[in-house]
C-alpha cells in the first residue's frame, strides 16, 4: 500500500496539494508546524480541513525557527512587504523554513514507513523565495535519501504551473469550492478570500480570476 505524507499549512496550495494526494495514494497523513507563526489560526485551519476530510494530522514544535528567523510571518510589529523588493527576497519570506519542513517531515516519514512527501512549492508563483525552487527540492531529496539511507521521493504537483493552474487543478479534482471557502492563505488571518490587500491574496485572487474567465 502506497502511502504519503503532505506538508500541510491549510493554505491553497497545501490543501490543493492534500486532495492531489488523496487521489494518488491508499493512505494519506499531513504534517503541520508550529513556529509561532503570525496567525495560529493557520494551524487551527488546517486541523479543521483534516477532520473534515479524514487525513490523520500532526502537528510538530518548530519554535526554535520563531526565534532564529525574525520576519514579517513571524513579528507582529513588522508588516508584510506589499510587493517583492528589487533586490532580494519578500521580508515573509522565514529563512530554512521549507529545508526544515521537508527534513522533518522526512524524519516523520521514515519512522511512520513512508516514502513518498508531498509539497506545495512553486517555481512558477515562488514569489523570489529559493526555498521554492526546483533545484532546492531535487537537492534537498537527494541529501535526505543519503543522510537517512532511505529512498524518499519529494513529490511537488504545482512546481512548474501559476495559480490560474492551480486553481484549474483544484477543478479537476472536484475541490474548488473547498479551497476557496475553507483554505487560509492570507498574510493577515482570514480564511476564504483573505483581506484582498496582502501579496497572496493579491496572487491567489489574480490567479482565480484568470481562470474563472478561461471557462467562459
Amino acid at each position: 500500500m502506497e502511502s504519503c505524507v503532505v506538508i500541510f499549512s491549510g493554505g491553497q496550495d497545501s490543501t490543493t496539494c492534500l486532495f492531489w494526494a488523496k487521489k494518488k495514494f491508499d493512505r494519506v497523513e499531513a504534517i503541520s508546524f508550529d513556529y509561532k507563526q503570525r496567525h495560529s489560526l493557520e494551524l487551527k485551519c488546517a486541523k479543521n480541513i483534516c477532520e473534515k476530510y479524514d487525513v490523520k494530522h500532526t502537528i510538530l514544535d518548530m519554535e526554535l525557527l520563531n526565534q532564529l528567523a525574525p520576519n514579517s510571518l513571524t513579528r507582529q510589529d513588522i508588516e508584510v512587504d506589499k510587493k517583492a523588493p528589487a533586490d532580494g527576497v519578500p521580508n515573509s519570506f522565514v529563512e530554512g523554513r521549507n529545508l526544515l519542513f521537508l527534513t522533518f517531515g522526512a524524519i516523520y516519514a521514515k519512522t511512520n514507513g513512508i516514502k513518498h512527501i508531498v509539497t506545495g512549492v512553486s517555481q512558477s508563483d515562488f514569489s523570489g523565495y529559493p526555498d521554492c525552487r526546483d533545484v532546492f527540492i531535487k537537492s534537498t531529496n537527494v541529501t535526505l535519501n543519503l543522510a537517512m539511507d532511505y529512498e524518499f521521493v519529494i513529490h511537488t504537483p504545482l512546481m512548474w504551473i501559476d495559480k490560474k493552474e492551480t486553481w484549474k487543478l483544484a477543478d479537476d479534482l472536484g475541490v474548488l469550492d473547498v479551497i476557496k471557502n475553507e483554505t487560509l492563505t492570507c498574510y493577515n488571518g482570514i480564511i476564504g478570500d483573505g483581506c484582498g490587500n496582502c501579496p497572496s491574496c493579491e496572487l491567489r485572487r489574480r490567479g482565480y480570476e484568470e481562470y474563472m474567465k478561461s471557462k467562459e
